[in-house]
């Protein structure tokens, strides 16, 4: 019953290694799906949580409450009219990630999972990293784009990662004591860093 929770810089490739280990394992996977799940429990779209995970420091709320017109409001809520805020957003993100933790066998993509379950035993945490013309190059090959369309995914991506953090108070994501083992992705392939991984949950005993 152990859970994985996987952080990385963009173009690391996570969401292949995320997949691939839960396949192996029999584990289920939890990336764009989590977005879906705070969807339905604060019924809004999935577009309001997407906004709500791309703008920091309540931008977003400012957005809605000093600028939007009112049909732009009414098109982004659902038809039963439910709310968002940053502040609820991260209390139902906090929530639906330990059930998912407490039901076991799982692998989690992002969103704050390893400051949500840090204090989980049956929690593993990992950090995937790699240097930025590494990425760069991931998100060409990846995405189909030309270099300077990669370059500026990377760099809204790493900006919006920045966003989400801080919306957990969190500024220190990268700093290794969160972890219990970090990959550099651009010195090992996926495949192995799975074999490693699987290894490594097999072997533990909560």
């Amino acid at each position: 019953m152990a859970v994985l929770t996987i952080s990385r810089m963009f173009g690391t490739g996570a969401e292949v290694l995320g997949e691939m280990i839960s396949k192996r394992l029999g584990y289920t996977f939890f990336h764009n799906e989590l977005i879906q799940m705070v969807a339905q429990k604060a019924k809004v779209s999935t577009d309001w949580v997407e906004a709500m995970e791309k703008e920091a420091g309540g931008r977003f709320q400012k957005l809605l409450s000093t600028l939007a017109p009112k049909s732009l409001v009414d098109k982004v809520l659902d038809s039963e009219r439910g709310y968002l805020d940053e502040e609820i957003y991260t209390d139902m993100l906090q929530h639906i990630i330990t059930k998912i933790a407490d039901e076991g066998d799982a692998v989690i993509l992002g969103r704050g999972g390893q400051y949500i379950l840090a204090d989980r035993p049956d929690t593993f945490h990992i950090l995937l990293v790699a240097d930025l013309d590494y990425r760069v190059q991931y998100a060409q090959k990846h995405f189909d784009l030309i270099p300077k369309q990669a370059m500026l995914l990377v760099a809204m991506e790493d900006k919006r990662r920045v966003n989400l953090y801080r919306k957990f108070g969190k500024v220190d994501y990268n700093q290794t004591d969160h972890y219990h083992a970090v990959f550099n992705m651009a010195k090992i392939d996926t495949e192995k860093a799975c074999d490693m991984l699987c290894t490594l949950l097999g072997s533990c005993r909560f």
